[in-house]
């Protein structure tokens, strides 16, 4: 019987029959604040890449997520059947990570919510999370929204820091012409 067995499993290797191989497990992780993407997998990474989150009007969700599904070619219904092409949805609300062709705007905040990449990009992250299997792959969103133009007055003197992504007047400790800031006003970006 012991023969027959190591027969058998020496027929079956010969013809290429194995047992399935072990899934990686792919670690998606997006900074708001820099406006990065890293992709891990089994801990080690292999990809860093510029993306786009949502503007101010748009936040893009923080937390940790499981893609619910992958769409090859996709076209948002509510932006004008947008393109998005290689989409991995996280969301209920329809947030993905997708390929876009705004790639002048990578590096900084520019979508309605989704996160953006470059379109050779988005296909190689695609074709990652498809091999490996959804239920293998975690998405951590972290950082912080951009807050707009954050403008300060002091002794007349007026400021502009623009493209700040978190400001704390006493802790950050602004000052104009040597005087402390003594009012800030947030606007929008337009």
């Amino acid at each position: 019987m012991r023969e027959w067995i190591t027969s058998a499993c020496l027929l079956l290797g010969a013809m290429g029959i194995a047992a399935p191989a072990a899934s990686a497990e792919v670690s998606i992780s997006v900074n708001k604040t820099t406006q990065r993407m890293t992709v891990s997998v089994d801990g080690v990474e292999r990809y860093s890449w510029p993306v786009s989150t949502g503007t101010i009007d748009y936040s893009t969700p923080t937390g940790a997520f499981t893609p619910s599904r992958l769409a090859r070619e996709h076209y948002s219904r509510e932006w004008d059947n947008a393109p998005m092409p290689h989409s991995i949805f996280f969301t209920d609300a329809g947030h993905a990570i997708h390929g876009s062709r705004a790639t002048s705007r990578l590096g900084s905040p520019a979508s309605h919510g989704c996160i953006r990449l470059s379109p050779a990009h988005a296909r190689i992250l695609f074709n990652l999370v498809q091999a490996e299997g959804p239920a293998n792959t975690r998405i951590e969103v972290t950082g912080f929204d951009p807050i707009g133009t954050v403008v300060g007055s002091g002794d007349g003197t007026r400021l502009d820091y623009s493209g700040l992504t978190s400001f704390d007047p006493l802790k950050d400790g602004i000052m104009a012409s040597g005087s402390p800031i003594q009012r800030v006003e947030i606007r929008r970006q337009p």
